[in-house]
């Protein structure tokens, strides 16, 4: 006996939600299995920085190695730069760290193989007035860390108000019309001085919670599914 037409659109409503839940099941294993993939690259990317961060300083990439200076290969590089503080030249970057909100000090140093390069020198707290830089030749070792052109704190940097909320190279470079290298450099060295700023704050630490997320997205998956299999149970029982 033919199925009668409320008994066809129960199928086809039954078979569309058979589909939808599969498909929906299998983007979100996608979306597990993408979270294993970025696991493996977190953790790649903290055993290299690590190994960066311990090891030996050296020296500071030439100019004419500028343009190929990129995240994966040389950020966190632990290097050396020797040469003289633009005296007249401090900028200051809000900073938050461990010991509370306030400023990073930052100060180009013109060297002589490596360009004029921006010193991250420390950190000073709020209210404090930025330290005039250590006079003559200086060695500074730190690590080397990319320019931050996006700005941070969910504000814009304002170089014609003097107000910047991020380490922004190229807009601290024409602020003070001062060619610089595309990178600066988190100063390791410390400075002597009552008000000297503190080094050595960089956080090399990074969030890793991809397989959380990945099970979370398995779970999820498996949940859809068994409500699948239930309203399929369901509709086979009132069949």
């Amino acid at each position: 006996m033919a199925a009668s037409p409320t008994s066809r659109r129960h199928q086809f409503f039954l078979a569309v939600a058979m589909l939808v839940a599969l498909a929906t099941a299998a983007g979100l294993v996608a979306l597990g299995n993408w979270q294993l993939e970025r696991r493996v690259w977190k953790l790649g990317l903290i055993e290299r920085v690590t190994a960066r961060v311990d090891a030996a300083a050296q020296a500071a990439p030439g100019i004419a190695d500028w343009p190929g200076i990129n995240r994966d290969r040389d950020e966190y590089r632990h290097i050396r730069l020797r040469g003289e503080y633009l005296s007249d030249a401090t900028l200051l970057a809000k900073a938050v760290t461990e010991l509370g909100s306030g400023y990073w000090v930052m100060t180009p140093l013109r060297t002589e193989h490596a360009g004029t390069v921006m010193v991250n020198r420390g950190y000073i707290d709020q209210g404090v007035s930025a330290p005039l830089p250590p006079e003559g030749p200086q060695e500074v070792t730190g690590l080397l860390r990319l320019t931050e052109p996006e700005g941070a704190f969910l504000r814009d940097n304002l170089p014609e108000q003097q107000r910047w909320y991020s380490r922004d190279v190229e807009a601290m470079a024409n602020a003070l019309n001062v060619p610089l290298a595309p990178y600066f450099v988190d100063a390791k060295t410390a400075e002597s001085g009552a008000n000297a700023p503190v080094s050595g704050l960089t956080v090399v630490t990074f969030h890793n919670s991809h397989m959380v997320y990945a099970l979370t997205w398995y779970a999820l998956a498996a949940m859809v599914l068994a409500a699948a299999a239930m309203l399929y149970r369901e509709a086979k029982r009132r069949r």
